[in-house]
């Protein structure tokens, strides 16, 4: 099979990922942090040299490094535990519901309020975020690259406006991880978000969220730490004060040879997929029917549509007659196919990784010219 839905899970992973995840599974089933013998010691220094790899990599202190099981979690921890009653929060129409259905939650129970800002034509979306900003705005919450498009957004830039105002700054880095180069301390992001198991080359079951130093953020889950455990109350520290249970060892110990293999090739693979992602773009654009919603990105999404023909059916057609993988429908950003007038049919969503090669590509544009004349 052709496998062109890496934006969902990444279908590549280097031989260290896989061989981490076996070992810990076969012989390390024990439960780092929760007891003094060698094994949950061995555990506890594996999650150790985790944290530090995601600190290095993103910007952050080691402590301030919480594991999760996928960034949809990590972005409700970060959203839910920032927000304040009466607070106002801006987003934009490019993101996915695991940031706008915690918001319309919030709104919709009274506790705050949100803009979604569309681009403008003649202004930069940052500048258009600023004008949002209200003397009660205490958030600003986005995507670095649109799960949709693979549009990035200034993340530096908007990540300065907020520094300037005092408010703190979520990214959902859940496309940017791995694709290209983010960093807290550089780009004044207070929280970072991140899937483990697309461009970060870990397992489903994965994922981070880095906080800055000087960012708060309530616990939306609370429970056993293997520290200070007669008290009731939550640890105050870091990363306790956010993980409670049992934390996910065979993936943690993938995930940290993930960021290791991503962090060491990330502007070779960036630079691989924009020119993949121009390759795909321009092949599909000298297809009569065919009209895509992509630029060339880092990232290796496309995005298309057939004329007169369903996104759902694209897809089932090329996975059913070419086996080729892709994925169709909102992709979960309901605002952002509103934006560009696709809510009806969706969009078929290609999305590359550096593994796929030039026949596959070639395959695969083939296969779309074919299904556009049915």
């Amino acid at each position: 099979m052709i496998y062109l839905d890496n934006a969902a899970t990444g279908g590549f992973k280097p031989r260290a990922v896989y061989e981490s995840l076996e070992t810990v599974a076969k012989y390390l089933s024990a439960n780092p942090g929760r007891s003094g013998h060698r094994l949950a010691i061995t555990g506890a220094k594996i999650v150790s040299a985790a944290r530090e790899k995601a600190a290095e990599t993103f910007g952050c202190s080691p402590d301030r490094v919480i594991f999760t099981k996928n960034c949809t979690e990590a972005l409700n921890i970060a959203i839910l535990g920032s927000v304040t009653r009466g607070c106002h929060v801006i987003t934009t129409v490019y993101e996915h519901n695991s940031v706008l259905r915690p918001l319309t939650r919030l709104q919709n129970i009274g506790l705050i309020t949100f803009d979604a800002v569309a681009p403008e034509k003649d202004k930069p979306l940052a500048a258009a975020i600023e004008e949002k900003i209200k003397e009660n705005t205490t958030l600003i919450v986005l995507n670095a690259v649109s799960n949709v498009t693979g549009e990035e957004t200034d993340v530096t830039g908007i990540g300065n406006i907020a520094e300037k105002h005092g408010i703190k700054f979520i990214v959902d880095g859940a496309q940017a991880g791995g694709h290209i180069p983010v960093n807290l301390k550089r780009q004044k992001i207070s929280a970072l978000a991140l899937a483990g198991h697309k461009g970060l080359y870990g397992v489903m079951g994965s994922g981070l969220l880095l906080i800055d130093d000087d960012t708060e953020i309530t616990p939306v889950f609370t429970g056993g730490t293997g520290t200070e455990s007669f008290n009731l109350n939550q640890p105050l520290s870091y990363p306790e004060r956010l993980e409670s249970g049992t934390l996910n060892l065979p993936a943690i110990a993938a995930l940290k040879e993930g960021i290791d293999y991503a962090a060491k090739n990330v502007v070779n693979f960036g630079d691989a997929l924009f020119s993949a992602t121009e390759k795909v773009i321009t092949g599909l654009s000298e297809i009569e029917k065919v009209i895509c919603y992509s630029e060339p990105n880092r990232a290796g999404i496309v995005s298309f549509a057939i004329r007169n023909m369903p996104s759902a059916e694209v897809a089932d057609v090329l996975n059913d007659e070419y086996d080729v993988a892709v994925r169709s429908g909102l992709h979960c950003a309901p605002l952002m196919h509103k934006f560009l007038h696709t809510e009806k049919e969706g969009l078929v969503r290609a999305s590359l990784s550096v593994q796929n090669s030039a026949g596959e590509i070639k395959s695969f544009i083939s296969a779309v010219q074919k299904i556009s004349k049915y």
